[in-house]
């Protein structure tokens, strides 16, 4: 899998901190009433299935505010397929604070490793094609950063971040400006400079119609792959086409077999299965 940027620690450490707070309050009876104070020994996540692993540092950073003390060693690196019943990482030190940070780490982690997973479920299935699997802004409120790390951990591309970086016309735009055309126009002649306009068309007509207003990406909406064939015969080869919409396994391929550049997908963050990972102690004479 392709090395993804991590996003900088300060951009989601605060959702590490929320986490913690939430899950242990004024702390974890459980362990407290159940595991001697000065109880040590060793754990490690490990996955129970095959996954792409993903959300390894911030696994470490959920432990790291629990217990400095910890060490938390990790054994793969974002972005490698791992085998069930694969060590992640190996963690040492105060029993408790491994616990209290369990399942915060956990949380963390199932969900960034099962997008990775399903993102690349979805390259998988256009190998070989030209396209390019995109993510979307469809991302679980205050972890987009994570969401959109993950997916590019799993091979997709990153679509804008937010609304402020990137101009995306869709049907409600148009419909408020009168129409694709003067939606289109008003946007090309107010862009900011190097900020290219895509516009989502649901039809032939109105890609035709967007194109003659001066617009070079389209998104494709909710268009069958016959329909989209047809738009990319066309097309200027200088056009940058994106499909999206209604499309999963089961069929992207056939969308990426009509020559889009690019197939949007919300499903990789917003219906992403949980990978299945789990933390164990590790026995002392082991």
């Amino acid at each position: 899998m392709p090395t993804a940027p991590h996003p900088p620690v300060p951009s989601w450490r605060p959702l590490v901190v929320r986490a913690l707070e939430e899950d242990l309050g004024a702390g974890d009876v459980t362990s407290e009433i159940s595991v001697p104070k000065d109880a040590s020994g060793r754990a490690q996540i490990e996955a129970r299935e095959e996954v792409i692993a993903c959300g390894l540092e911030v696994a470490e950073e959920v432990f790291r505010q629990v217990d400095p003390a910890l060490s938390f060693e990790r054994r793969v690196r974002d972005g490698d397929r791992v085998d069930g019943g694969t060590a992640v990482a190996v963690l040492e030190g105060s029993v408790r604070s491994i616990l209290m940070g369990e399942r915060t780490a956990l949380n963390f982690m199932t969900r960034l490793c099962g997008i990775a997973s399903h993102a690349a479920r979805f390259v998988e299935a256009v190998a070989g094609t030209r396209a390019a699997i995109v993510d979307t802004r469809k991302t679980l409120p205050g972890w987009r950063v994570l969401d959109k790390y993950a997916a590019a951990t799993g091979g997709a591309v990153n679509h804008r971040v937010g609304l402020f970086d990137g101009i995306l016309l869709k049907d409600n735009h148009t419909a408020a400006a009168g129409g694709v055309t003067p939606a289109v126009q008003a946007a090309i002649a107010n862009a900011p400079q190097g900020m290219r306009v895509q516009v989502e068309v649901q039809s032939e007509a109105e890609a035709e119609e967007a194109m003659a207003a001066g617009a070079d990406f389209l998104l494709l909406d909710n268009c069958s792959p016959d329909v989209c064939q047809r738009i990319v015969t066309r097309c200027d080869p200088g056009i940058l086409l994106e499909s999206s919409g209604g499309i999963g396994l089961h069929n992207v391929r056939d969308h990426a077999e009509t020559g889009v550049h690019r197939i949007s997908i919300g499903a990789i963050t917003h219906s992403a299965p949980a990978a299945d990972l789990a933390l164990e102690m590790i026995p002392r004479d082991v």
